[in-house]
């Protein structure tokens, strides 16, 4: 039965983590996996989902550290574990899709490209909003965060880049948007009471050392796009400061027949360009026969 209203789940793990998730459509239906971005959940994708569920399943988990998924005192927060967990997530959700596209952003990038390398053969399709492969997209923003891998992940540095959790926010979501009045509130709002819970400043100063891992990781997922020619469209906000639109470009050295777009919006541009983006990847997925 197709789920037109977004349904909300907890799925506990055979390793033990508790996976929150949002899900619409039908389990008969091509598959969409959303993956969210720093310091949001699923919620980001609240608008999205019931765009893109008459046609096709979604699902849209929480990563460990962000949102309502719950892990034990032990888990270590590396993008190789979030990957993991995502991974088991999807094999273990009732109908286990075995094909599915990866819509990634933010953070979601780093994860959805681990899936793809180690499942190579599950991924129909990429979706990239504002979703980083290449260090073209590394804007001057990394720089704090460079110097916490130069300093290996000295104390110093760490506490360098506590004001932006503190206050940095509101700022990835209204930065670079033509009508700032227009974005939901709800959606900084959230993201900075659940990033401010008891000992998640420290998560996220862990994920922000090992995001260095995921720069490593560029070669061979640029070799995968290679190889693969896997379709690939972007739905970019051209005015994001963190990753900004060359990111977006550079897909086009690995995989040429890449369709980029490019949006007026900022970094969370699903916030403002919902009805666009569900626009463009309908017609993309139309198209290529996803």
């Amino acid at each position: 039965m197709t789920l037109l209203t977004t349904i909300t789940r907890f799925l506990a793990l055979s390793t033990g983590e508790s996976v929150f998730y949002r899900e619409a459509g039908a389990p008969t239906s091509p598959t969409i996996v959303l993956l969210h971005g720093f310091p949001s959940s699923s919620h980001q994708f609240r608008n999205l989902i019931p765009l893109l569920a008459p046609k096709y399943r979604v699902i849209a988990p929480d990563f460990p550290g962000f949102g309502f998924t719950n892990v034990s005192s032990t888990y270590t927060y590396t993008f190789d574990n979030l990957a993991s967990t995502v991974a088991t997530f999807l094999s273990e959700i009732h109908d286990a899709p075995q094909k599915y596209t990866i819509y990634i952003f933010d953070y979601g990038a780093p994860v959805g490209l681990r899936l793809a390398l180690k499942h190579p053969n599950h991924i129909s399709a990429i979706i990239a909003q504002n979703g980083n492969a290449y260090e073209e997209g590394l804007s001057p923003f990394w720089d704090p965060i460079r110097t916490l891998w130069a300093t290996n992940n000295s104390v110093p540095a760490r506490n360098a880049l506590l004001p932006f959790l503190q206050t940095g926010t509101k700022g990835q979501y209204v930065d670079g948007e033509p009508d700032p009045s227009a974005i939901d509130p709800a959606s900084w709002t959230l993201d900075q009471a659940l990033l401010q819970r008891e000992g998640n400043f420290a998560i996220q100063l862990d994920l922000f050392y090992d995001y260095r891992t995921n720069l490593e990781l560029y070669p061979k997922v640029q070799a995968w796009f290679r190889e693969s020619q896997v379709p690939l469209l972007t739905a970019w906000g051209k005015n994001d400061v963190i990753f900004p639109a060359a990111g977006a470009e550079a897909y086009k050295k690995d995989l040429p027949a890449a369709e980029i777009n490019l949006l007026d919006a900022g970094h969370f541009a699903v916030e403002s360009h919902a009805g666009a983006i569900a626009g463009l990847v309908l017609d993309f997925f139309n198209r290529k026969g996803v």
